[in-house]
């Protein structure tokens, strides 16, 4: 298999960076494309060698890597000798028993459009702007409009920071001259997120008859993980991980300390799953709770 175009850079900095990916982040760049189906089930893998030289590491950081996506039923054949091979039935290593986590981008969309299949919906989420959880709720809205699902009742709750707190993040790597501009940036963006969510649940009342109801309120915190929970059964918890990355504000260009949230690993626990998943379930929605009754504040989604 040739090395594609948008891998390029991988390849490009080898040399100078020889060892310094993990076998975990070379495990996740292999698993992406797994998923993403540019390595399709029953296709051969490149060899170790050719991966080593694409990645820059050695070959045992690639072997290590493949160890790991054989021991999540991603691939099989995985020695020494001939290139691995993508499992023939990736779909169940992906919803099965021992399924990796996933990115939120990839997992959140299809665990709401399964919430939906209930005729009393419940979703609360914890974040810091909405836009996942905006994004998310794009496939099971279309498939109330086509008619193909549609529940009683919606129960939304978000918690989201306040406009009145400093951010932890994102912040300016330079707070004292861009900090007010990096903020101003994302009160905008989390206010037009929660906007949009809101605005598109709420249109079901009148187009389908729904009884919808949606409510955020204010956290005096910035929270350091997103957390979701569905129906009173399901919990989706999320690490935000910080990067420093340059990016242009108000036209002009700012070294900011950011998270991509829509790319964080989703870990997801099920009630009924062993009395770990259980209990995290459980805990996640008195954890919430008790943060919506006590400390939160009422949020107008205004500038």
């Amino acid at each position: 298999m040739a090395v594609e175009p948008e891998h390029a850079a991988a390849n490009g900095r080898k040399r100078a960076q020889r060892s310094q990916l993990s076998h975990q982040e070379v495990a996740a760049e292999l698993r992406s494309r797994i998923l993403s189906g540019e390595l399709r089930a029953g296709e051969r893998m490149p060899t170790q060698a050719r991966l080593a030289d694409e990645f820059g590491v050695e070959r045992g950081t690639v072997r290590h890597a493949l160890r790991i996506l054989q021991s999540e039923d991603l691939l099989s054949n995985v020695t020494k000798g001939s290139p691995a091979t993508v499992a023939e039935d990736v779909e169940k290593a992906l919803t099965g028993p021992g399924a990796p986590p996933q990115s939120t981008m990839v997992a959140l969309a299809s665990r709401i459009t399964a919430a939906f299949a209930v005729p009393h919906v419940a979703i609360d989420a914890l974040c810091l702007t909405a836009v996942s959880l905006t994004l998310a709720m794009g496939e099971p809205l279309r498939l109330i409009h086509e008619g193909r699902t549609k529940p009683a009742r919606i129960d939304v709750r978000v918690l989201l920071p306040s406009r009145d707190i400093d951010l932890a993040f994102p912040a300016a790597v330079d707070a004292t001259e861009d900090g007010e501009r990096v903020q101003r940036r994302w009160l905008a963006q989390r206010n037009a997120q929660g906007q949009v969510l809101k605005h598109n649940l709420l249109a079901l009342r009148a187009t389908h008859g729904i009884d919808v109801h949606i409510t955020f309120r204010a956290l005096p915190f910035t929270p350091p993980v997103k957390l979701y929970l569905l129906n009173d059964a399901e919990a989706l918890f999320a690490y935000y991980t910080l990067k420093r990355r340059g990016e242009e504000i108000d036209h002009e260009y700012l070294e900011t300390y950011d998270a991509e949230g829509t790319q964080s690993t989703l870990f997801a626990f099920e009630q009924g799953e062993g009395l770990r998943a259980t209990t995290f379930v459980e805990q996640s929605h008195l954890w919430f709770n008790a943060l919506w009754e006590t400390i939160s504040s009422e949020l107008v989604l205004t500038g």
